[in-house]
């Protein structure tokens, strides 16, 4: 699945958020989603899974339009994470994941095979087996947010967008996490995940995009994306650099000060 965004603006509460962004985006491919609170990552994933209408631009699936594809269709095709893991469901772990069938199921129908299939594969990839039978208000929050990594991950879409899916969880699992995200990717499905964690967000995506103050900062390789004055003028950040078993890092290391900038 190709995603091509054009022109996109979008303004909430009459305050432009997204202004003049260009986005295209393919299968096979992860790209990482940064920039500071507020640059507007969590609006553009809404906007690329058709969640949030634009105020102007194109957005076009596979060179169609949303309601050309259709509303059933284009849930087969794309999962979306939301941000943050909140739940207001009493559901079992199992059945929340079960939700990812949906879309490929008619209404009222039960699960088949291939459902079945696909929630397994699901809950085994995400470590999220052993919850099966609890609800999601017995789990910590990095428990539900697998869970519901589970449920993006069962519906087997070409696309999927995951906001934050690292939020709440330990080092292991961020790790695992990404480790999963880019093996999706690898299979074929494009991924598209909002992070904070620039060493992470190197280390395993394919090409970042940095939005600063609604617009595209930068879209590139990693090498290219974290460069010392993109992330100065994203973040106002000095960062830190290393390197270990061959791959670089980054970490943030002190805010820059006016008079920092003044003096250079």
């Amino acid at each position: 699945m190709q995603i091509e965004a054009r022109d996109i603006a979008v303004s909430l509460s009459g305050k432009p958020v997204l202004r003049g962004i260009d986005l295209s985006l393919r299968a096979g491919e992860m790209v990482g989603l940064i920039g500071p609170n507020g640059a507007g990552k969590t609006t553009l994933l809404r906007v690329l899974a058709d969640l949030l209408p634009a105020d102007a631009g194109s957005l076009r699936y596979d060179g169609l339009i949303a309601k050309a594809l259709g509303r059933r269709t284009l849930a087969q095709r794309i999962a979306f994470l939301a941000q943050g893991g909140t739940v207001h469901w009493q559901l079992r772990a199992g059945a929340v994941v079960a939700l990812g069938r949906l879309p490929h199921r008619r209404p009222f129908a039960d699960l088949g095979p291939s459902d079945h299939a696909a929630i397994t594969r699901a809950m085994a990839a995400a470590d999220v087996s052993a919850f099966a039978g609890r609800t999601l208000d017995s789990l910590s929050g990095g428990e539900r947010m697998r869970v519901l990594l589970a449920r993006a991950l069962a519906v087997e879409a070409q696309m999927l967008l995951a906001d934050e899916p690292l939020a709440g969880l330990d080092p292991l699992h961020q790790l695992e996490a990404m480790a999963l995200l880019r093996r999706t990717a690898r299979a074929g499905a494009g991924v598209v995940v909002v992070l904070h964690d620039l060493s992470l967000a190197g280390r395993f995506c394919d090409r970042l995009v940095l939005l600063d103050q609604g617009r595209v900062l930068a879209d590139g390789t990693p090498g290219a994306v974290l460069e010392d004055a993109n992330l100065a003028r994203a973040f106002g950040v000095e960062v830190a650099r290393g390197e270990h078993h061959g791959q670089p890092y980054v970490l943030p290391w002190r805010p820059i000060r006016r008079e920092d900038e003044t003096a250079s």
